[in-house]
């Protein structure tokens, strides 16, 4: 039988990459994935979301000095004393990348932007992201601010479960609006990939700085199944990102590891009439896996029992392993009844089933 083409995941060239499939959160490639890396403009991924969570998108916020000030890099030219809304803001961080709104958005939701970074990393310790610590909100290069390929993988994983989000960062182009005094600056998304370079993405961030190198977040529906990669400081991101989404496509299989009813082991019973009780699958467990690959199956069973035992009594569970991950976990249930044993029972020595 000939090789399939995508039967190994592909050769990436960033220094750090993750690809996850979101809604279970389950890594299918990591390289340097624990690293500690700059993270660019992929930073206000924390940003966004965060303001989101914390504050009324039509806030109407005044800009500051120090806002207006922010001119390195991508910027919508905020003046101070502008108002304009806090989605309006978002949109232009998520988007276009600026970082003048970030600072902004900070200002607005926090009172000031070093509380607002604090709060950053406060959410960061609630998501499990212990690699993460920011330094500012929108990535510029600081001795204080890193993260990691895969701490990013699941706060993107985390981000995108919030539909406001996920439909910005989805977004081709639009327009900013100002309220006061009006004006409009139209944008287009940073993400090369929404603009026809793979038809399935459906975000998420890109982040270049010098420390950091090209980076990006790259999110696409494959089927029903959603998937992040990130590439850190890489040389080709688009190429590195949309390889492993391919992969995802194309080298991933339904691996059946588990049919309902299927029979597993047997579980000693004192005092019945079967000296033991077959144990099957309480449902079936079906995982996307590359061909061929191993997995690992931990089985536990309930405690010594006593007749009588009912048909469909769960007596343990087997968990499913693959690369020190947890694939799920299947209930084990007595597949038939175990009587008691009579009074009689010993006085004729037999075995009624």
């Amino acid at each position: 039988m000939a090789p399939k083409l995508w039967a190994s995941p592909p050769a990436v060239e960033a220094e750090a990459a993750v690809l996850m499939e979101a809604q279970s959160g389950l890594i299918y490639y990591a390289k340097n994935a624990d690293q500690r890396r700059p993270p660019a403009s992929l930073t206000k991924v924390m940003t966004c979301i965060l303001a989101m969570e914390m504050a009324d998108l039509e806030e109407v916020i005044t800009v500051s000095s120090r806002a207006a000030a922010v001119s390195m890099g991508s910027v919508i030219d905020l003046r101070a004393g502008e108002r304009i809304k806090l989605g309006e803001l978002i949109k232009a961080a998520l988007i276009s990348s600026a970082n003048d709104a970030t600072v902004a958005i900070a200002e607005g939701v926090a009172g000031d932007h070093d509380t607002f970074t604090r709060w950053m990393n406060a959410k960061a310790l609630l998501l499990g992201l212990e690699e993460t610590r920011f330094a500012n909100t929108n990535g510029y290069s600081h001795p204080g601010h890193w993260s990691t390929a895969k701490d990013l993988a699941y706060l993107s994983r985390y981000a995108m479960r919030n539909p406001q989000f996920a439909s910005l960062v989805s977004t081709r182009q639009t327009v900013v609006r100002w309220e006061n005094p009006p004006r409009e600056l139209p944008i287009n998304n940073t993400n090369r990939l929404l603009h026809g370079g793979y038809p399935e993405v459906t975000g998420i961030k890109t982040g270049t700085t010098q420390a950091a190198g090209q980076c990006l977040i790259a999110s696409a529906n494959l089927g029903e199944r959603q998937f992040i990669a990130v590439v850190l400081k890489s040389p080709h991101r688009y190429r590195d990102a949309s390889d492993l989404l391919e992969w995802a496509k194309k080298g991933l299989e339904p691996a059946k590891l588990c049919a309902l009813g299927e029979h597993w082991t047997r579980l000693p019973v004192s005092g019945g009439r079967l000296g033991d009780v077959p144990l099957e699958a309480a449902q079936e467990l079906v995982a996307l896996l590359p061909p061929g690959e191993e997995v690992d199956k931990i089985v536990h069973l309930a405690p010594p029992l006593c007749a009588p035992v009912a048909a469909g009594t769960p007596l343990g569970e087997v968990t499913f392993i693959w690369r020190g991950q947890e694939l799920g976990k299947v209930p084990l249930v007595a597949s038939k009844e175990v009587l008691e044993r009579p009074w009689w029972w010993r006085l004729i020595g037999r075995n009624f089933e």
